[in-house]
């Protein structure tokens, strides 16, 4: 039996997805603005920050914990590693490096190219903000979108 999550943190996460599809649509159906705000988890492991919370019906993904782990080096190049539920799908976004990552869907599983061209870690031991910036392709050179996450900590008191 899992440990229950402590959810002493308010993690909001704002994101904006930029479609690039092909054939012509509104500018509307381009772009996708989502906001959440929830209860998580909130820890310092090593360099690296996790940020944990639960899925709910809203998301789609009712029953699955998320994981968000942003690693500080001494280079001034940061990573984030962001996995979703059991298994589904993990994204490695690293600066100005491509990653493949394994994608599951209600259709099928898919392999997609992360590459990050932002990424700001302005987390400490006490909550903050991290922003990612980083483009989807497919097929190694058709784009797929270009994503802007923003995830802010914030400790319950």
């Amino acid at each position: 039996m899992s440990k229950p999550l402590k959810e002493d943190y308010i993690i909001r996460i704002k994101s904006r997805i930029e479609q690039h599809v092909k054939e012509p649509v509104e500018q509307e159906e381009k772009e996708e603005f989502v906001e959440l705000m929830t209860r998580g988890q909130f820890v310092q492991k090593g360099g690296s920050y996790y940020i944990t919370y639960k899925e709910t019906e809203t998301t789609g993904y009712e029953g699955c914990t998320t994981t968000l782990k942003t690693c500080r080096r001494r280079k001034p190049r940061g990573d984030a590693a962001f996995g979703k539920g059991a298994g589904r799908y993990q994204l490695l976004i690293e600066k100005g490096k491509r990653n493949l990552c394994h994608y599951e869907t209600g259709y099928g599983s898919m392999t997609l190219g992360v590459t990050a061209d932002e990424i700001e870690c302005g987390l400490t031991e006490k909550g903050g903000t991290a922003k990612f910036g980083y483009l989807l392709d497919a097929n190694s050179a058709e784009l797929v979108s270009r994503n802007r996450l923003e995830v802010t900590v914030t400790h319950v008191n």
